[in-house]
């Protein structure tokens, strides 16, 4: 929790004016009131992160006060101040609801202590309520990298975690953004802080906003109280801005505040909250060319563009497909509780033909319903489900070798075509050892000529030299 505005209430003026001493010592804005009665008023005027009240008072006691607030502002924490400190009071005062209570005369150190104790839990209960409506990865956090792009890529990464800097990951849909994101945070000084993720292109223009910056209570329609943010709850951590490219024009203004200066106010606040966050932000547009379409503020982007980091798709590396299918064939196999399944020759083969237009998300996929429709312990064609394109011929194999018809975007091709009823798989084969032909054997300009990196090239030839398709 960040406190900020303490109310004080005690009827007696000496011990009242020590207290707002001693809150306003420790950097905190405070109130103070003379007895319970004009405390909830000013709750009911304004906004508070903190009660601290006096047990004993005229009129309504400390008590009552206790139980007004929970119904006037609901959440705010209560702190009892007694000079009688009997065992009964400080125990009734805790089953009513106080969060902890101090004995007069109160120190500021003690003041100081309970503060903090109480700012320390308060957050970890908001961590973990984040926690429990966020999904951190179907299956397990870590990046699995074996391709050499992929592991330049981490290597940068790292070099990167060690500064604040605001770092922006591009990549297309489904390439592991969000995975790279976390192990930015964890290889960072701030591994310990939070890690805290908001989907923007999740939410309107206005959920999006309080999700940011949290809220007051009366801000809006439904808000009943106080709400805290994604930025509050990262204090001290890492924040992803994930799909950032799809944020508003007036939202892309508050962001750069936020990433200017460090502060922000909650909606339909008027504090101004000061946080320590490091930001990492997400997409799969072209920033720089919705800049140029006045799609995207041209100064966010400059602030967001600090550490670029991009991701190559999955198409591109070839060396990650394998121990990818390995490790979700491993976790989905667990949940299923059988053994984790090989892959057969001719799935092999498949799975690394497929050009993957959606990427690490769609192979996590495809295996995980290729372990759901398993019946033995080997998955093979008849269990891989690909894209619209192929799904009418996949569905029709029921061994590792069979025909079937090929499917491009545009539906089934001729009848009477040369390449009508061939395997996808054998024509680019083809394809590549005739432009290999064609070449003397220079693979790069081989490459260079179907339109793929040569390490590309070199792996699909490894493939077929290991399953006996070529010398």
């Amino acid at each position: 929790m960040s406190i900020h505005r303490v109310l004080v209430v005690d009827d007696d003026a000496l011990s009242r004016e020590f207290m707002t001493e001693a809150v306003l010592s420790l950097d905190f804005e405070v109130q103070a009131t003379d007895s319970a009665e004009a405390a909830l008023d000013e709750l009911r005027r304004d906004a508070y992160d903190l009660v601290l009240t006096d047990l004993r008072m005229p009129g309504m006691g400390g008590m009552d006060l206790l139980t007004a607030v929970e119904e006037v502002c609901p959440g705010i924490p209560v702190v009892m101040v007694t000079a009688h400190g009997t065992v009964e009071s400080s125990v009734e005062a805790m089953r009513r609801g106080a969060v902890d209570f101090l004995l007069k005369p109160c120190s500021p150190e003690s003041i100081a202590l309970v503060l903090e104790r109480i700012g320390h839990t308060h957050r970890l209960e908001q961590e973990n309520a984040y926690l429990r409506n966020e999904v951190v990865g179907k299956a397990g956090a870590g990046v699995i990298a074996h391709s050499r792009p992929m592991l330049d890529t981490l290597a940068t990464a790292e070099r990167i975690a060690s500064s604040k800097g605001t770092v922006l990951v591009t990549g297309e849909s489904g390439t592991g953004k969000e995975k790279v994101a976390q192990f930015i945070h964890r290889t960072s000084p701030r591994k310990d802080g939070p890690f805290v993720r908001v989907n923007c292109a999740a939410l309107s223009e206005q959920l999006l906003e309080s999700e940011l910056f949290g809220h007051e209570r009366g801000a809006f329609t439904g808000a009943h109280q106080r709400r805290e943010g994604r930025f509050e709850l990262a204090d001290g951590g890492t924040l992803l801005l994930d799909e950032i490219g799809e944020i508003s024009p007036a939202l892309q203004t508050k962001l750069l505040r936020v990433l200017e200066e460090e502060e922000f106010e909650r909606v339909g606040g008027t504090s101004t909250l000061s946080i320590d966050v490091r930001i990492i932000a997400t997409t799969n547009r072209d920033l720089a060319e919705e800049v140029r379409k006045g799609k995207f503020r041209e100064d966010l982007y400059y602030r967001l563009h600090v550490l670029p980091l991009h991701l190559a798709p999955l198409r591109e590396r070839m060396d990650d497909i394998l121990p990818l299918v390995s490790h979700f064939a491993s976790h989905y196999a667990s949940e299923r509780g059988i053994e984790t399944p090989d892959l057969s020759a001719a799935a092999t083969e498949r799975m690394l033909n497929w050009p993957w237009p959606g990427n690490v998300r769609e192979l996590e996929n495809v295996i995980q319903r290729a372990v759901v429709l398993l019946e033995g312990d080997v998955i093979r064609p008849s269990h891989l489900m690909f894209g619209p394109s192929t799904a009418a011929s996949l569905s029709t194999t029921h061994s590792d070798t069979h025909t079937g018809s090929i499917f491009d975007s545009r539906g089934p091709r001729p009848v009477g075509s040369a390449l009508a009823n061939r395997r996808l798989a054998d024509i680019e084969r083809e394809a590549i050892l005739s432009t290999l032909e064609k070449t003397g054997g220079n693979k790069t300009e081989a490459a260079r000529r179907l339109g793929v990196t040569a390490r590309t090239l070199s792996n699909k030839m490894k493939l077929w030299r290991s399953l006996g398709l070529v010398a």
